[in-house]
């Protein structure tokens, strides 16, 4: 019985980080665990978490063509990240393609954003200090991955 337990070890070539970023294809819902995988990195990130610290304020991230919607929660320097739109939000933050949306991942460093903003401008300093971290996080992501516990999730 106990020799049967080991068969389920992983190779080592599946824990080896990924060349291929973006330009591989994935599924939608294997792109929403990749992004939420990023959130969650990004809001360990402790020079994001001092930048935040005072924004109250709730961001609707949207990707149009796949009809994606998540919602982003800054409040008193944490970042929460939930899966539904949220129904009134500060800023909403679009952009017309996944694939704009991940190529942009692939520029290293990041670049200016391109997606389009609504909401109050004076906000945009605070969603681009958002964005900068998520981009190298998912970039980070996209590369390697893997859960805490070694699982791959994409």
């Amino acid at each position: 019985m106990i020799a049967g337990a080991f068969t389920l070890m992983r190779n080592e070539s599946d824990l080896e980080p990924s060349a291929e970023l973006a330009s591989a294809s994935f599924s939608k819902r294997a792109a929403r665990r990749l992004i939420q995988r990023a959130f969650v990195l990004a809001g360990r990130n402790r020079r994001l978490r001092e930048h935040i610290r005072d924004a109250h304020l709730a961001m609707l991230w949207r990707l149009e063509d796949w009809n994606f919607e998540w919602t982003v929660v800054l409040e008193r320097g944490r970042l929460l990240f939930d899966r539904r739109p949220v129904r009134s939000p500060d800023l909403t933050m679009i952009w017309e393609s996944a694939a704009d949306f991940f190529s942009q991942v692939e520029q290293e460093p990041a670049r200016d954003a391109n997606y389009q903003l609504e909401g109050d401008p004076q906000l945009r300093r605070i969603a681009d200090v958002v964005y900068r971290t998520l981009h190298a996080e998912l970039a980070r992501v996209l590369r390697f991955p893997f859960d805490d516990a070694g699982n791959r999730i994409a």
